[in-house]
């Protein structure tokens, strides 16, 4: 268990820890100078159930609740400390409200120092904590006086700590592991060594992680948990561990960064949350507005971006995106606290729903339907819906980082399906699948009836035409299924329905029939559009799209603008090309010249249009012949 301090500054925090643990606080200089606690503390006691209780002492002033929320992440159990003789205090109210906002599920309360106080003030002051604590989570917390100079009602604390220590529900280790760094330092002989609480997850001796949000990989040396050396840590504990990596210093780690394994690493600079106001706030807090954002044991700069309206009242929620200065780590479901532009109050905080949301759209309709999902539950409630409001379908590696579940341990939705992709599984919902390539195959008969004189669209321009919405890769694994089933056909680039076919007019036939001659005539120097219009007194215009469309039916290929090949005289080009790298062991243009008797400039083009159609692979100033290339099948064939 871990247990972190709460309360007004001069409270009796650090006392109260020291007669709890008989460890004394406060070790640095300057804390010892000032009287008072300026960061964190931390200290560990058995409390008789074998297993170390960890403490973490932190400050009360005002000026230090940026270090007492670098603490408070991650523990089990506050301690709220309010002093008998002052009574209920505004910090004693900003951290009860950090607390309720960082879901901290359990809360006891020492009245210290009733040594200063007489029983009509006790009293008093417990009505008051108790009329505190009424409207939230930790209604009806225990209450126990004491007195850590006179050790007066200590021992009762420290056995309702036991109890809560035997009785506090153990956090799942299940999840890749990450920790929240808030302190580093370096030992001699050792190295660098961090501390954090942790989140999720296994670690051992030896095992390779990520900092975070840097990325250099270190290697654990050795750890120590809840204050005990041990082989392995898990969620839960308070641990230290003495890292090692290639040229790893103290200076490339801070307060704040994380240390996670490496499938978890996507820090980011926006998070969409549930937002949620504090009621004492006096104002409305409006769109836009700049805030300190504190997640785990670090902090950031931001704006808030409300998703659901102008303003939200005090006391109210609403879904919300942070846009941050720095990238920050989390996974759905981390609580944070926000702070106003100046630090000095707290207003409000939130639960991460998704940790690397969309940059765009982010108000839409569809994407504010996902959000309402995200805040329904974990990713087993919260898939059906997300299924139905993803046009792409959604990246099961994505998730497994967004929840922190490994992908062995899901239950997939019946009617869910996965899809591979050039880019990775995707999972899509049946029924969502099937519209999609119902879609496919009804916007590429609206092409043919709105374009009946070509063949068809490549694949980007169908896309574009019908499913402009679906990622590229998602969109070829669609079509490919269309292809494998025949609902649609390809001819060359060229995608169609199989019933689809280009036909010429009596005017087209005719006037193919006159410039045949001249192409094959050619051989491998063809005439130019301007060429043939002029010879067969043509427009220039009408030649132009009528040797188009002979390309789109098969018959002909565009080499460069205005000059196009027969397929045979292609097929004659490319045996020349194999029959070349047979000879030299490669295809160079100037070779190229020398045998077929044309300029170095249209060997050039020509090599180039091989490359594109895959019968060549240049490698500087040469080209291998692709074996696996339809044309050479020809060739070998012919």
């Amino acid at each position: 268990m871990i247990v972190g301090t709460g309360g007004h500054i001069d409270h009796g925090k650090t006392a109260l820890l020291a007669a709890l643990t008989g460890q004394a606080g406060d070790r640095r200089r300057e804390e010892r100078e000032r009287g008072i606690t300026i960061d964190l503390g931390y200290r560990y006691a058995d409390l008789g159930g074998g297993e170390p209780t960890g403490f973490i002492d932190v400050p009360g002033h005002e000026r230090f609740v940026r270090n007492m929320l670098a603490g408070a992440s991650g523990i089990d159990l506050l301690l709220l400390v309010v002093a008998a003789d002052d009574g209920v205090m505004p910090q004693t109210r900003e951290h009860l409200a950090i607390a309720e906002l960082l879901g901290i599920p359990k809360a006891l309360v020492a009245l210290s120092k009733i040594d200063r106080a007489v029983p009509e003030r006790i009293e008093a002051v417990r009505a008051e904590v108790a009329a505190l604590l009424a409207p939230g989570p930790f209604a009806g917390a225990a209450q126990f006086p004491l007195s850590s100079v006179t050790g007066a009602g200590v021992g009762a604390l420290r056995q309702a700590l036991a109890v809560e220590a035997r009785h506090i529900q153990a956090r799942s280790d299940a999840g890749h592991f990450r920790l929240a760094i808030d302190r580093a330092f370096s030992v001699s002989g050792a190295g660098v060594v961090v501390t954090g609480t942790a989140f999720a997850g296994r670690v051992a001796v030896g095992d390779e992680l990520l900092l975070s949000p840097s990325g250099r990989q270190v290697r654990v040396r050795g750890l120590h948990a809840q204050n005990r050396a041990a082989d392995m840590g898990r969620a839960g504990q308070r641990l230290a561990l003495n890292l090692a990596g290639e040229r790893l210093s103290l200076a490339q780690i801070r307060r704040g960064d994380w240390l996670l394994d490496e499938v978890l690493h996507a820090p980011s600079v926006r998070l969409d949350i549930e937002l949620r106001l504090l009621p004492e706030e006096r104002r409305a807090l409006g769109h836009w507005t700049p805030l300190h954002v504190h997640l785990g044991a670090g902090e950031a700069m931001g704006r808030v971006a409300l998703l659901e309206g102008g303003s939200l009242a005090p006391g109210g929620r609403m879904l919300a995106q942070l846009l941050l200065d720095a990238p920050l780590h989390a996974v759905h479901g981390d609580r944070l606290v926000l702070r106003d532009q100046s630090a000095r109050r707290t207003q409000g905080g939130g639960r991460v729903l998704d940790p690397n949301p969309p940059a765009r759209q982010r108000r839409s309709a569809m994407r504010l339907a996902q959000l309402a999902a995200l805040a329904g539950g974990a990713l087993e409630q919260a898939l059906p819906l997300l299924l139905e409001q993803a046009d792409n379908g959604l990246d099961p590696l994505a998730l497994a980082r967004q929840f922190n579940r490994p992908r062995p341990g899901w239950r997939l939705p019946e009617g869910a399906c996965e899809i591979a992709t050039r880019i990775g599984p995707r999972l899509f919902e049946r029924h969502c699948w099937r519209r999609l390539g119902e879609r496919l195959v009804e916007g590429l008969e609206r092409f043919h009836r709105e374009q009946p004189d070509e063949l068809g669209p490549d694949r980007d321009r169908l896309r574009r035409y019908c499913l402009p919405e679906l990622e590229r890769a998602v969109f070829l694994a669609l079509l490919e299924e269309a292809l494998a089933a025949g609902r649609i056909e390809a001819s060359g680039p060229w995608l169609h329905r199989p019933e689809h076919r280009v036909r010429l007019s009596e005017a087209e036939e005719a006037l193919r029939a006159r410039l045949w001659p001249l192409l094959e005539a050619g051989r491998f120097d063809p005439p130019w559009v301007r060429d043939l219009a002029r010879a067969l007194a043509v427009e220039e215009g009408a030649m132009r799209l009528l040797l188009r469309k002979l390309a789109r039916l098969g018959l002909l290929q565009q080499v460069v603008r205005d000059l196009f090949y027969p397929e045979a005289t292609l097929r004659r080009l490319a045996a020349e090309v194999l029959a070349l790298e047979t000879q030299q062991g490669a295809v160079r243009a100037a070779a190229l010249r020398d045998r077929i008797q044309l300029g170095r400039k249209r060997c050039i083009q020509l090599l180039e249009h091989f490359d594109r159609i895959g019968l060549t692979r240049r490698f500087g100033n040469e080209r291998r012949v692709r074996r696996d290339s339809a044309l050479v099948r020809e060739c070998a064939r012919g």
